[in-house]
């Protein structure tokens, strides 16, 4: 990471007032790990730590503007797509990344429940999102709830997840990094498979915390700043857990219920 200028990466994502998930998070991980971050507000939460209080949606015209500001100026080196409330949004972010050269890499957080249990996404958007973003995604990051929603059945353990993985990125064209940190495993178990390739597996020791709040925000941008730097990414995946873990393990303890981490106190990976 020793480049004069910083990678240019984008999050499409909502904004979180509490400042733990969201735009928020992405911002603090791009910044972080030496990327200079962007975004395109697709909607604003009224959240904090206990739950989601209030979501106002954009509009997909502001959302396509957003979009087409950066790319058109500043210019982008790696995209990564978080909460996307409904199908007008949804649509506006495929409009706007057919600006951008497929080169560029795209890292999409299937987000449709906040950690504190909230509903993010209207039910029709999910299978727009499907259909018009993940063809466009190099990498599909679903944790263990939302790839079972996206795949319509129940899946409890890291070997049907390993499964899973493997159909929806046979299904979509695009690597899958399935969490599995909602799995009754002993360790945190998650697994990258990239169609045509192989699966490969990553694990560390559960941390006993009720503070995670973003973790899953945090770590797609933290793939997506690393890809912008160019690692490949297997790499970029395994560097992105570490900075999640040691981002949970300096969490500063704020709120009544599933807090924020720590992203101020990883200096480096």
């Amino acid at each position: 990471m020793s480049e004069t200028r910083p990678p240019r990466i984008l999050a499409i994502a909502g904004s979180d007032s509490s400042g733990g998930a969201g735009i928020q998070a992405d911002i603090k991980t791009i910044t972080m790990l030496g990327g200079y971050a962007m975004s395109a507000i697709t909607t604003v939460t009224a959240q904090n730590s206990v739950g989601v209080q209030a979501i106002a949606p954009m509009g997909g015209a502001i959302v396509r503007e957003q979009i087409a500001s950066c790319v058109n100026d500043i210019g982008v080196d790696a995209i990564k797509i978080g909460m996307l409330h409904d199908v007008e949004i949804i649509t506006a972010v495929t409009e706007g990344l057919a600006l951008i050269d497929n080169a560029v890499p795209v890292v999409l957080d299937p987000v449709m429940v906040a950690t504190s249990g909230a509903t993010l996404i209207a039910q029709d958007a999910i299978a727009a999102m499907r259909e018009m973003l993940f063809p466009r995604a190099d990498l599909i990051t679903p944790n263990l709830p939302e790839l079972a929603h996206l795949l319509e059945r129940s899946l409890d353990n890291s070997s049907q997840m390993a499964e899973a993985a493997q159909e929806l990125g046979e299904d979509t064209g695009a690597a899958v990094l399935a969490k599995g940190g909602h799995t009754s495993d002993a360790r945190i178990i998650d697994i990258l498979y990239v169609p045509d390739a192989r699966a490969v597996q990553f694990d560390h020791a559960r941390i006993d915390t009720r503070h995670t709040h973003g973790t899953g925000c945090t770590l797609s941008s933290a793939i997506a700043t690393l890809l912008g730097h160019g690692q490949p990414l297997e790499h970029a995946v395994r560097l992105g857990r570490n900075f999640v873990r040691e981002a949970i393990e300096n969490a500063p303890g704020y709120g009544l219920g599933n807090g924020p981490l720590g992203h101020q106190a990883v200096r480096k990976l």
